[in-house]
């Protein structure tokens, strides 16, 4: 008995001791740490019930290491060693004081780490993790809260897969237009059941940089973003997931508790030996998620007896400009196929500020939707003929690059073409050729995470996109299925403003300001062509 007294005072005042001069060299203990040492604590006491003399020194103690903890706390604080707060949205920053009069010396990108050091009505005083010490609104910035933190890494991520499915993807003709969002969303259930090669496979080739845990605490994070519409902000972004089994077919309660509770994606019971009436079910769910924009998603023929699984995600969007352009003005106009080829379309116009930048050979337009949590992005060269070049330079890297030469201006003579189009994609080759071929073998695929057997694979990846861009606004939505089958500055002088005239082929993108994620993706050869 007195060896366990001694040795729970022991380990109490190791601690303390640890704690103290951590907290007096102002380095901090990794909250982790502190936690592994609360319960190392916590196990000493659990076996020791001694005399009465004893329990006081333990009591004493742990009050000690209380104070300790918190003035190490303190001490953190005001060495800059915790960062508690996040950037959700990319912003500007002024070095020397919140002047929006002047050009700012750069921009946060979404996700950076900060401190507050000061607050200043509505801009913060911020200290980065990159050790930028700047003014920002204050609205930009937020306390990191659970795995809020991750959605940095699961956006970047999405966007990476993104770009790379573009690359793939531009060898087709005409207009072009997809939401990696929706496909990253489908596939990481999908990933939920995978294992072994699949599994790592399909990692690498999604940009799933984390584990599984933290990949759907993360996916079940962002979406959050998504799922929580403000009709008075001027944005509609609704996101659904369904998983369709079939009767009787057992799946595992793991996987099912993953899609359900990380993806609110509910299992629903088909019969797909009636593969007409399965196929209507589930077209008819993703027209009703869509509001009827994505109809068909399930071509016939695509099920069978034989199907198992089809995993289902739906997205739809709709988003009033901040300020709309107006009708009047909206003339028909010349649009330059190429060089030498052009029709006349409706081209929509407006002077006002803007969100405008210019890189080399490019031009970058921000058009902001309601609030300004999610803006449309035009990237247009400044050559009639100069859209594969962009795609060409088409990463994250150079995105980012583009990006941060984004700034207010006062006026910009901004001429936008109206467009509607649809696109529709069987993704299966194209995931094979990215790095992800395994999945789609029927010999090979490991699926046990799903079923406990490695008796499924994926048979097909469909996708459809639409979107509507004109003066009030933008309407997109998308819809992905996955099929599985049994194995058988300085201020300067005034000058002239800018012009973007985006009277010939260019690429545009939806993305959302808090986290940088893109939503859709694609680019406009022809206005006319739907």
């Amino acid at each position: 008995m007195v060896r366990h007294h001694q040795c729970t005072v022991f380990f109490v005042q190791t601690a303390y001791n640890w704690i103290t001069i951590a907290a007096m060299k102002k380095k901090g203990v990794a909250m982790r740490t502190r936690t592994h040492i609360l319960l190392l604590i916590l196990l000493c006491l659990g076996c020791d019930r001694g005399e009465e003399a004893h329990r006081r020194a333990v009591e004493d103690n742990l009050k000690q290491i209380g104070e300790a903890l918190h003035n190490d706390h303190e001490a953190q604080q005001s060495s800059g060693s915790e960062f508690s707060h996040v950037i959700i949205t990319e912003t500007e920053y002024y070095i020397t004081g919140p002047q929006q009069a002047r050009p700012p010396e750069g921009n946060f990108p979404a996700g950076t780490k900060v401190r507050i050091v000061e607050e200043a009505g509505s801009y913060v005083r911020v200290k980065s993790e990159g050790d930028i010490e700047a003014y920002v609104a204050a609205d930009a910035v937020e306390e990191q809260k659970g795995v809020a933190v991750d959605i940095s890494g699961i956006a970047e991520g999405s966007n990476r897969f993104a770009l790379d499915l573009y690359r793939q993807l531009r060898s087709e003709k005409g207009n072009l237009f997809f939401s990696p969002t929706s496909i990253s969303t489908a596939l990481a259930m999908t990933y939920a059941g995978a294992a072994g090669e699949t599994e790592m496979e399909m990692a690498k080739t999604l940009h799933f940089e984390m584990p599984q845990d933290q990949l759907h605490d993360g996916m079940q994070a962002i979406q959050g973003f998504w799922r929580s519409p403000n009709k008075k902000a001027g944005i509609r972004l609704n996101l659904a997931n369904r998983l369709w089994g079939q009767q009787s077919y057992e799946f595992l309660a793991a996987f099912l508790q993953v899609t359900r509770d990380k993806y609110g994606a509910e299992l629903a019971r088909l019969d797909f030996s009636q593969s007409e009436a399965a196929r209507q079910t589930i077209n008819g769910w993703i027209e009703e998620q869509t509001e009827n924009k994505i109809a068909a998603l399930i071509p016939a023929g695509t099920l069978n007896a034989d199907t198992k699984l089809v995993l289902t995600n739906a997205v739809y969007f709709h988003g009033i400009w901040s300020d709309p352009f107006k009708k009047d003005r909206t003339k028909d106009e010349e649009f330059h196929l190429t060089a030498t080829e052009k029709i006349t379309v409706p081209l929509m116009h407006r002077w006002d500020e803007f969100r405008y930048g210019a890189v080399d050979d490019l031009q970058v337009l921000e058009l902001p939707y309601g609030d300004g949590s999610l803006s449309m992005v035009v990237l247009l060269p400044r050559e009639i003929d100069g859209l594969p070049g962009l795609e060409d330079k088409l990463t994250l890297e150079n995105l980012r690059q583009w990006m941060s030469s984004v700034k207010h201006e006062d006026e910009v003579k901004v001429y936008l073409p109206r467009f509607k189009t649809t696109s529709q994609f069987q993704l299966a080759d194209t995931l094979k050729a990215m790095g992800m071929p395994t999945a789609f073998d029927a010999k090979a695929a490991d699926f046990s995470g799903m079923t406990g057997n490695r008796d499924l694979f994926i048979s097909a990846v469909i996708h459809k996109a639409f979107v509507d861009v004109n003066e009030e606004g933008t309407e997109a939505a998308a819809a992905t299925g996955v099929v599985m089958a049994p194995t058988a500055a300085p201020i300067q002088e005034p000058k002239e403003p800018p012009v973007f005239r985006a009277n010939h082929p260019f690429l545009f993108l939806i993305r959302d300001n808090r986290n940088g994620a893109i939503l859709f993706l694609g680019r406009i050869t022809n206005p006319l062509e739907s």
